[in-house]
C-alpha cells in the first residue's frame, strides 16, 4: 500500500525535500549472497541491518562486489529512498555502492546528533562495523559536510571523495536556508523538489519531474519517514555549519585525497561560489559545474555525472 509521507513543519526543514512514498522496512536480515548483491539494483536491493555500538543501522548494497565500495551520504532530510536510481544504479554498474541511514535516521535506531562532526563519527563507525578498511565516499548537500569531516577525521579510511551540492563550513548562502524554506510553504512534494533542486527552465523542470518519478519507483521495503526529532537535530547541525568560519578553507587544505566537486551553476541553498572556493584550496580537486542546474544538478545531468564519477574513481 502506498502512502505519501506526511510533512510536518519540522519535516519541511530539509535541503533536498525529496518527499517520497514510504512503507515499513523488512524485518528480515539474512545476508545476501554474492550473486544477489551483483544482481541488486535500487529497486530490489534488500534492506540489511548491522549493529553499530549498540544501535541497529539500516543499509543496502548495490552492484559490483569487487573493489573499494562507494558509500553514499544523503542530504538533509534524506534517507536511502531519496537517492535518484539513475545515480545509484548507474554507479553500481561499475562499483559496489552502499547506501545507509545514519544513526537515528529513517529505519536506523539511535538518537540523531545535532552536529556534523558527530554525524561523521557515526558514519565512520558504520563503515568500520562492515569491516571495510578503505572506501570511497560521496556526499550530497549535508552529506557533503559530513564527508568533509569524515576524511579530515580519518583520512586513512578514505580513498577518494565526491562532493555534490555542498560547501565548506560557513558556506555562502546556507544561512538563508530558513527563508528559502519559508518560501516553499504550501507547495506539493514535487513542487518543493523542483524548487530546491532545479531551475525554472523548461529543460531543468522536465529533468526534475523525471527524477522525482524515478525516486518513487521502489514500491516495497521502502524506508521509514524521518522523525521530527531527527529533522530538528539535522537542521540544527546544518545551521551550525552555516555559521561563518574564517579558517574553513584553511582546514580543507589538510585534505590530500582526490576530490571531485560537482555543483549546479544556479544552486539555490548553496551558492556555486562554494564549489569554486573549495576547488582552489584542495590540492587534488576536480571541479564540474553544470549550467542551468540547481541543487540536484547531478540528478538532472545523471548520465554525464555517472560517467565522470566512474572515470574519477577509476583513475
Amino acid at each position: 500500500m502506498k502512502a505519501i509521507r506526511k510533512i510536518s513543519a519540522v519535516s519541511l526543514l530539509c535541503l533536498t525535500l525529496f518527499t517520497v512514498v514510504t512503507v515499513s522496512c523488512t524485518e528480515e536480515n539474512e545476508p545476501p549472497t554474492v550473486q544477489e548483491i551483483q544482481n541488486n539494483n535500487h529497486q530490489n536491493a534488500k534492506t540489511q541491518f548491522v549493529n553499530v555500538k549498540g544501535n541497529t543501522i539500516a543499509y543496502r548494497t548495490l552492484g559490483n562486489e569487487s573493489g573499494a565500495p562507494l558509500v553514499l551520504l544523503p542530504g538533509l532530510g534524506g534517507s536511502m529512498d531519496d537517492w535518484d536510481p539513475a545515480i545509484t544504479d548507474g554507479l553500481s554498474k561499475k562499483y559496489k555502492v552502499i547506501i545507509f541511514d545514519n544513526k537515528g535516521v529513517a529505519s536506523s535506531k539511535g538518537t540523531t546528533p545535532n552536529t556534523v562532526q558527530a554525524m561523521a563519527n557515526d558514519a565512520i563507525d558504520f563503515i568500520k562495523a562492515l569491516n571495510l578498511n578503505k572506501v570511497n565516499i560521496m556526499g550530497f548537500s549535508m552529506g557533503g559536510f559530513v564527508a568533509q569531516r569524515i576524511v579530515l577525521t580519518e583520512p586513512s579510511l578514505i580513498n577518494k571523495v565526491i562532493l555534490t551540492g555542498t560547501g565548506p563550513q560557513g558556506a555562502i548562502g546556507l544561512s538563508n536556508l530558513p527563508n528559502i524554506i519559508a518560501g516553499t510553504a504550501g507547495l506539493s512534494a514535487e513542487a518543493s523538489f523542483l524548487k530546491f533542486g532545479f531551475t525554472e527552465s523548461s529543460q531543468s523542470i522536465a529533468a526534475g519531474k523525471a527524477s522525482f518519478a524515478r525516486i518513487q519507483l521502489r514500491t516495497t521495503d521502502r524506508d521509514l519517514p524521518l522523525s521530527d526529532n531527527t529533522s530538528n537535530a539535522q537542521f540544527t547541525a546544518v545551521l551550525s555549519w552555516a555559521q561563518p568560519d574564517a579558517d574553513a578553507l584553511v582546514t580543507l587544505k589538510k585534505i590530500k585525497n582526490p576530490v571531485l566537486i560537482v555543483h549546479g551553476e544556479n544552486d539555490l541553498p548553496v551558492s556555486v561560489q562554494n564549489a569554486k572556493n573549495m576547488a582552489q584550496v584542495l590540492e587534488h580537486a576536480e571541479l564540474l559545474i553544470f549550467p542551468d542546474s540547481g541543487h540536484a544538478s547531478f540528478f538532472q545531468n545523471h548520465e554525464t555525472f555517472v560517467n565522470k564519477a566512474i572515470d574519477f574513481l577509476g583513475n
